[in-house]
């Protein structure tokens, strides 16, 4: 027998002590469709912790038995076809338990880091923006210094879920960090300790609009625990400052807890069903109804609600329970269209699955998932054209605005207009487009301001509609989420039948 008859021989004994290992473990146990499904969802179990093992021990190279297991768990969650049902690394279950939690041990700085770093731009963490009253606030860190080691390690040499290891931890605990501020040969660079304190997660933001009028104005980031009472802290404060009209943006919300959007809801309507859920088990199962007393929402404010593509789950639920029971019109573009509830498992490497375990419903019984809630009122920003996409291209390759803002930093509003008429002169582009850009990068100095009436045509839209005299006429034509769903389904009929 020469050496490659030797070879196939050994191949052939490999195979069939696989298919022996399988055969006996597994295949005896083919399910069929008289097995019930107990049985045969037993049998799938085995295969696949054997083929795991098998794997594991006997592929070419060794290989770490944990890459494995998050490959495989993100396949067997990615079975489902449902972008909401998902595997969560460490940093993904992070942001779940923060969110879950509305707090954590922290030094309250808003980050962002490079995902590659290179000798010519080593990848610093940058601060975006110190929490006020957080120990990195009171410590004297401002927007865009750099974190340039922690704890004596070098940011550049680790991942952004490392750095955000190492500024988390219990509350008390220190942690100390380098800082470099400014740039080239005028940067200075010193060394803080800070003591890690209990930071919320942002999750509300309210004033009044300062334009001489009294709309009172909340943006909800995403829900979490502490949503409901900052929410209630903003109504508190509109009363005080008399307000007339309420504006509760609901743009790019991602989300969040339902029993936070439900108590939410609850201050907004009386009585009624707040939202529904139908899953495939009677737990999952329930309904959520408003209860009188705890409405705190003066009656006869007008409200309008603004959403957009980012506008999701529920965010979702609470402009579909407004709409629903005619107490808000709403402004802006179709939602996401995510009409299902997820339940977050925790597992034991600090990950864990994300499984949808129910759909929900608005009290006029529509699901939206894969369609969203059209507005009201359709409002958009206008689209650059060819040529002004060509010139914001260029000003982003030239970094002009950073480079100017940089070297003045406490720009006002008229010197933000000045300068986008001198780059309009070069970059052919909307002055307010350009005024807008200018702004941005100076809030990575002043922090980020409330609105933008000067840019925000659907924030401006808002204002006209909650003022307007035809409000209450506006509102009481809207239609229901269901009655949108029977006209979109009597119109696809139809189609179909014209073919």
């Amino acid at each position: 027998m020469n050496l490659y008859q030797k070879m196939c021989a050994v191949v052939v004994v490999a195979g069939m002590t696989v298919f022996a290992l399988f055969n006996t473990a597994v295949y005896a146990q083919t399910p069929s469709s008289s097995q019930p499904n107990t049985v045969a969802n037993q049998t799938y179990i085995e295969l696949v912790r054997n083929v795991f093992a098998f794997a594991l021990q006997n592929y070419v190279d060794e290989v770490d038995a944990e890459k494995l297991y998050k490959g495989a768990l993100e396949g067997l969650m990615n079975a489902f076809d449902d972008p909401h049902t998902q595997y969560m690394d460490t940093s993904s279950q992070r942001n779940i338990s923060d969110t879950t939690a509305g707090q954590f041990g922290g030094v309250g700085l808003t980050i962002s880091k490079a995902a590659v770093s290179t000798p010519e731009n080593p990848a610093y963490v940058i601060v975006s923006n110190p929490v006020e009253g957080s120990p990195g606030w009171r410590a004297g860190i401002v927007a865009q210094d750099k974190l340039i080691a922690i704890n004596g390690t070098p940011t550049p040499d680790i991942t952004m879920d490392e750095v955000l290891s190492m500024l988390r931890g219990k509350v008390g605990t220190t942690v100390e960090v380098t800082v470099r501020r400014g740039k080239d040969d005028k940067a200075i660079e010193f060394t803080v300790t800070l003591e890690r304190a209990l930071i919320e997660v942002p999750t509300v933001k309210f004033g009044m609009i300062d334009d001489g009028g009294d709309t009172g104005y909340l943006k909800i980031i995403e829900f979490t625990p502490l949503t409901p009472d900052r929410v209630q802290d903003a109504l508190d404060y509109f009363e005080s400052q008399h307000y007339r009209q309420l504006i509760i943006d609901l743009r790019d919300n991602p989300g969040g807890l339902i029993t936070s959007v439900e108590a939410v809801a609850d201050k907004f309507i009386d009585e009624g069903v707040v939202v529904s859920t139908k899953g495939r088990y009677p737990q999952d199962t329930t309904s959520y109804t408003a209860s009188r007393k705890n409405t705190t929402m003066r009656k006869g404010i007008p409200i309008v609600v603004l959403i957009n593509g980012g506008s999701a789950s529920a965010s979702e639920i609470l402009s579909g329970a407004l709409k629903d029971h005619k107490l808000a019109y709403l402004v802006g573009t179709r939602t996401y269209g995510k009409g299902s509830v997820q339940q977050p498992i925790p597992l034991p490497f600090n990950d864990g699955i994300k499984l949808t375990i129910a759909r929900y419903y608005s009290p006029s019984d529509s699901n939206i998932d894969k369609v969203g809630i059209p507005p009201d009122l359709e409002c958009t920003f206008k689209p650059m054209t060819e040529e002004e996409a060509e010139a914001y291209i260029a000003l982003l390759n030239d970094d002009v605005v950073n480079t100017y803002v940089e070297d003045h930093p406490d720009m006002t509003e008229g010197h933000i207009a000045e300068y986008a008429e001198t780059l309009s002169q070069t970059y052919k582009m909307d002055v307010r487009d350009l005024r807008r850009i200018i702004r941005l990068a100076v809030y990575k100095y002043k922090g980020d301001a409330l609105y933008d009436l000067d840019y925000d045509v659907q924030l401006i839209t808002a204002l006209e509609t909650v003022r307007s005299e035809q409000y209450g006429e506006l509102l009481a034509a809207s239609r229901t989420l269901k009655e949108l769903e029977i006209e979109r389904e009597q119109m696809q009929d139809q189609e179909q039948d014209a073919e």
